[in-house]
């Protein structure tokens, strides 16, 4: 939950005494107190000891900075995730898709820059390519055409931010508004005219919720077809 949008002031630093490696680091600081939307200059310069028109010096608006920060986290995320190998496809691809939902769900900072707003990032689209590239080859390899190979990767990784990224939705909306967090929990169910939903919601089965059960058994199904795929091969 992001905190109220202060910063404690710290001592003042002297003038030229700050550069961008500084006031990204600083960003990513506040970022994890106030949150992505509710960081802004003026604050960012309280919590670096230095005046506003420091950080324009380098950065002349919030989305040049949150470009910054974007590439940055890209870079962290890309090092973080585990590859693809083509003698162990199933398990390794399925271990991929693991860490990289593990990783954005551990860290909302790093899931609002890359999976909410990486696309306006001017470097993004570059960073991280020569990993998907090596994923499809080696899955290519391992008996996919270049094609379902692709579709593959791009299907788990779709699968993947559409996960956490319903995740993080559910949990800004109990965090801003206190209700619900997504259409289930405001779904009524009676045992009377929906039986079946009744008893498998008793048993702890959730409609369209991104946890845990619901992630595995889509990961699975996509991994199944890529396995018949190459079968029929």
């Amino acid at each position: 939950m992001a905190k109220q949008a202060t910063a404690e002031k710290r001592q003042r630093r002297e003038r030229g005494s700050i550069n961008p490696d500084d006031i990204i680091k600083g960003a990513f600081e506040l970022a994890e107190d106030v949150g992505i939307d509710n960081l802004s200059m003026p604050l960012l310069g309280k919590h670096l000891g230095v005046g506003v028109t420091s950080i324009y010096w380098y950065f002349r608006k919030k989305d040049d900075l949150l470009n910054a920060m974007t590439d940055r986290a890209l870079k962290q995320y890309v090092f973080a995730t585990p590859y693809v190998k083509a003698d162990d496809w199933r398990e390794t691809l399925a271990n991929h898709a693991r860490t990289m939902r593990k990783t954005f769900l551990s860290n909302p900072i790093l899931c609002d820059l890359i999976l909410i707003r990486s696309a306006l990032s001017p470097r993004a689209a570059k960073l991280g390519v020569v990993a998907v590239e090596k994923a499809i080859e080696n899955l290519v390899e391992a008996g996919l055409s270049p094609e379902d190979a692709f579709d593959t990767y791009s299907a788990v990784s779709v699968h993947v931010r559409g996960s956490v990224v319903l995740q993080r939705l559910y949990d800004k909306n109990r965090a801003n508004h206190g209700g619900p967090g997504d259409f289930e929990e405001t779904m009524v169910i009676d045992p009377d005219t929906t039986p079946l939903l009744a008893k498998l919601k008793r048993e702890g089965h959730r409609m369209g919720a991104s946890d845990d059960q619901n992630f595995e058994y889509g990961l699975e199904c996509i991994l199944d077809h890529a396995e018949r795929l190459i079968s029929a091969r």
